[in-house]
């Protein structure tokens, strides 16, 4: 039995195209692995913490190799549950729509909350960094532009390249994509680019 962990950073909900296929790709995924399990991270509605002078303090404690103080330790296990509850997924599937195109502020929050040395990634003056999280990845991305390459506007694209590089720097290479692209365009068009994404959705999740 594994567990997915679904991470939504759209606070548009019924509005949003990245959620509609990302719960269409849940809903198939639940039906062909009735033993598995799901839990959902809605950032919009989890209470993330600051990221204090505390936090950076502990985190440099840690990546220097000392004791951190009593402040530090309180602040730093705030970090470590935020990340255990991450890190026991073995599969993900995220909500990315673009915004200003990069990321939503929420998702770069918890992003920045949870990528911390000994949790996520390790260090090694011999062989560099290593990333020490592990699983499938499925992103659902939503942009309301056309970025891919050769549309003379892949260079405004800071959404995937920034997301994609994290992934890998914590250790998730295995990353299926759904782009649903462009959202702000005729809407009938749009509509028959949803639901074209909403099927690649459905099938991806069989085999995931």
């Amino acid at each position: 039995m594994a567990k997915l962990i679904y991470i939504e950073s759209s606070p548009r909900k019924s509005r949003s195209h990245s959620i509609k296929v990302s719960e269409a790709f849940l809903n198939s995924y639940a039906k062909e692995h009735p033993n598995d399990t799901i839990e959902k991270i809605d950032l919009w509605a989890e209470a993330l913490p600051p990221f204090s002078d505390e936090v950076l303090d502990a985190k440099y404690s840690i990546m220097h190799g000392s004791e951190p103080s009593e402040n530090e330790k309180k602040a730093w296990e705030k970090i470590e549950s935020l990340f255990n509850r991450f890190n026991s997924g073995d599969k993900y599937v995220f909500s990315v729509p673009m915004w200003n195109f990069g990321l939503p502020y929420v998702l770069k929050h918890y992003i920045d909350l949870i990528t911390q040395p000994g949790l996520a990634w390790a260090f090694n003056p011999e062989s560099g960094y290593s990333g020490l999280v592990s699983g499938k990845v499925a992103v659902i991305y939503a942009t309301g532009g056309e970025y891919s390459a050769g549309s003379q506007t892949e260079a405004f694209d800071l959404q995937k390249p920034a997301f994609e590089n994290w992934l890998a720097f914590i250790g998730l290479t295995d990353v299926s994509k759904i782009i649903i692209a462009p959202t702000l365009s005729d809407p009938t068009e749009v509509e028959k680019t949803l639901n074209s994404c909403i099927e690649v959705a459905k099938k991806t999740a069989k085999s995931f």
